[in-house]
């Protein structure tokens, strides 16, 4: 069955990271980091899912969406093909937490799949994968 691709965005801190890793770990899906200029100028080769943490931390002037993941959104193509946000943040940043994905769901109407905090949980992990996997098995049914 194929594995629809996760692209993720992680700073140097790779909270956002380790849980993409971890979730490829689990399921064996591909995943791509939004943080390689040679993946943030690809286009996906079709139906993905992007993971992108927030970073507004009560600044209203701050942006939220990491750079490099507004880069690849650039491509109208990978807009088009993008089906599902999963979403990672820091309680800490009070109604901020996940203004990234829930900012890019609304202006893109595509659904928040999953929110996790910082790097997640192996219990977040194992819930994401079980979202993908219904997901997975919706689309090679088509």
């Amino acid at each position: 069955m194929a594995k629809v691709p996760l692209y993720y965005y992680s700073s140097s801190s790779n909270l956002t990271g380790r849980f993409a890793e971890s979730l490829a770990r689990t399921d064996a899906r591909p995943v791509f980091n939004l943080a390689d200029p040679k993946v943030r100028r690809t286009e996906a080769p079709g139906p993905w899912v992007l993971l992108t943490p927030s970073y507004k931390a009560g600044n209203a002037n701050e942006v939220t969406l990491p750079a490099g993941v507004r880069s690849f959104l650039k491509s109208p193509m990978n807009r088009r093909r993008l089906i599902g946000i999963i979403g990672s943040g820091n309680r800490n940043f009070g109604i901020y937490y996940q203004a990234a994905a829930r900012r890019l769901a609304q202006r893109s109407g595509r659904p928040i799949l999953f929110e996790f905090e910082l790097s997640g949980t192996r219990e977040d992990v194992e819930r994401c994968a079980a979202i993908m996997a219904e997901l997975d098995a919706a689309l090679n049914a088509i």
